[in-house]
């Protein structure tokens, strides 16, 4: 293999110019290096117009998009600590005013019970027969529309696993099947 400075070398000494001679040698010629050169910078306009540009312009709004993201995040946080700021002076406030008012029913209570026990004790057995009366007829209505909804979400799942419309007859002792297991 013979390196290319002899060969530039040895066509330099033919009549042709230097220059002229190396570029016949390395197969150089100047209108295919021309056009190349014109293709290579339309395909580089190309390039950065429709490639670079677009990409970059999605990098700069995806960056924008973080960057709102994290502004938005902080300000939440913010306000979730002034929230929680919020929430634990108000429950202290709560506790205060709860702790003054159940020192002021003891301080009554111990005036009352001191001036009239009996009456007290009378008036709280009847506060408490009352709340507990108060009580079982919630718990009663609660439990009568919790039978009377599980007897319709029971006619209705029944109705459309079996696909058939049920008979007032059906439907009378599917829901009493369902308040006998709910009484159970």
């Amino acid at each position: 293999m013979t390196p290319y400075y002899i060969l530039a070398a040895a066509a330099a000494n033919t009549d042709e110019g230097k220059v002229e001679a190396i570029a016949r040698q390395f197969g150089w010629h100047p209108q295919l290096f021309f056009s190349q050169l014109v293709v290579f910078g339309i395909v580089i306009f190309a390039l950065n117009k429709f490639a670079y540009k677009p990409i970059l312009e999605v990098l700069d709004d995806r960056r924008k998009r973080i960057e709102e993201s994290l502004a938005s995040a902080e300000k939440i946080k913010t306000e979730l600590a002034e929230t929680e700021a919020a929430r634990k002076k108000i429950l202290e406030n709560a506790n205060t005013h709860a702790n003054q008012l159940i020192e002021e029913a003891r301080s009554a209570a111990n005036k009352v019970k001191e001036q009239e026990t009996q009456k007290a004790i009378s008036q709280a057995e009847q506060i408490i027969s009352k709340a507990r009366e108060a009580t079982q007829a919630d718990h009663e209505r609660m439990l009568a529309e919790l039978k009377s909804e599980v007897g319709k979400l029971v006619v209705q799942t029944t109705a459309q696993v079996t696909g058939k419309v049920l008979t007032n007859e059906d439907q009378k002792r599917l829901v009493d099947e369902a308040n006998k297991q709910i009484a159970a």
